[in-house]
């Protein structure tokens, strides 16, 4: 009876120090987080995605170690269970560790990335880091994956387990090879995307023209790059045609764009009025970056003259909408103070210097006569 008495105040004393772990865990959890919410929130920056990534992760470490730590204290509990439970905890906290450490991973991502808007009108550099910290953040997670892969075998406290997870390496590091030897497409869009991270072909938010559509970079992965079209369509493009491919970057270098309209006027019609009412267009629309803004003769036909209005602004939508206004503002000066200005197409007709004289009356028809 004494030894049923005994294994009650076991499990009794197994179950309070179970609920002291979870209830001082979940505290321990609550204040750290309060503290980094109140500093993220002191330091006025976008949130950094801490109760996102790093809540549900923390919470089990510190319950883990709070397993890890009560277990020589429970009494009752024979050493090879005792040494099961233990391992048990082992691995769970082994992998909650890599839990929490892509979560941090995630954490630094959005932490660094805070610090760089692509809103603004000169981004150059936000888009690069942003660009950057996408390959980063995908080659620190497999990082961490491998170290905790690591970390969970070397836990095991079996020497044919480590011998065992040493050849499974192996294999998988020899099972790669083949893989990638038989899918060229896929390695060589990871190795284009390690490239275009660091050569920097293309960003996150640049305009570029693939195949024809006018789009921004919304996304790079380690496989394909994704660009939203003008008109709301998206178009999926392999990371290697970047690399292989030609295409036009319009922010490679800046935001700052120049862009042209072209008229096409009678030779009566005087280039400086219209020189003049360019730059009033330009000056009074906001699209305007006040950079450049000439109008001049590029070409000439056997009927009209080619007028080139040349203006820039602060990026490629501003300077769309503006050559859309200056058409639209230049036809209508035309209209109103040329109206002859348009193409015309001219016809003379040259009389003849003698006129054929006009044929006479012809007599009139002779009448029978009776019989």
């Amino acid at each position: 009876m004494a030894l049923v008495a005994l294994s009650r105040q076991d499990w009794l004393y197994a179950i309070f120090l179970f609920s002291a772990v979870v209830v001082f865990g979940n505290a321990i959890h609550f204040i750290v987080f309060k503290l980094l919410r109140r500093s993220e929130t002191a330091s006025q920056r976008r949130s950094l995605g801490l109760r996102t990534y790093l809540t549900k992760p923390a919470r089990a470490v510190f319950l883990a170690i709070g397993l890890r730590i009560i277990l020589p204290f429970v009494p009752g509990i024979p050493p090879v269970l005792l040494g099961q439970i233990d391992q048990v905890v082992e691995v769970l906290l082994v992998l909650f560790v890599g839990w929490l450490a892509i979560g941090a991973v995630y954490v630094f991502q959005a932490f660094t990335l805070s610090r760089f808007d692509t809103t603004v009108a000169d981004n150059l550099r936000a888009r690069r880091v942003h660009t950057q910290m996408q390959f980063f953040r995908r080659i620190l997670i497999t990082f961490v994956v491998l170290l905790d892969a690591g970390a969970l075998l070397w836990s095991f406290h079996d020497v044919r387990l480590w011998k065992f997870g040493t050849g499974l390496l192996a294999s998988a590091g020899l099972a790669s090879l083949i893989l990638a030897t038989a899918a060229k497409s896929t390695a060589s869009n990871f190795l284009a995307g390690l490239q275009i991270a660091f050569s920097e072909p293309i960003r996150i938010d640049d305009v570029v023209v693939v195949a024809g559509e006018w789009g921004r970079i919304a996304e790079i992965t380690s496989t394909y790059v994704v660009v939203n079209i003008w008109d709301k369509r998206t178009l999926i493009v392999p990371l290697s045609y970047f690399i292989e491919q030609p295409f036009a970057n319009w922010t490679r270098n800046g935001a700052d764009i120049m862009g042209t309209a072209f008229l096409y006027v009678d030779y009566a019609v005087p280039i400086e009025p219209l020189r003049a009412e360019l730059q009033r267009i330009a000056e009074e629309s906001p699209l305007w970056d006040k950079q450049v803004c000439g109008l001049q003769v590029t070409n000439l036909s056997e009927r009209t003259m080619e007028l080139r209005c040349l203006i820039s602004s602060s990026d490629s939508g501003r300077n769309f909408d503006l050559r859309c206004l200056v058409r639209e503002k230049m036809i209508e000066f035309l209209r109103t103070n040329y109206p002859r200005a348009l193409p015309t197409v001219r016809v003379e007709l040259n009389e003849p210097a003698h006129k054929p004289e006009e044929p006479g009356p012809l007599p009139p028809p002779a009448k029978a006569s009776e019989t």
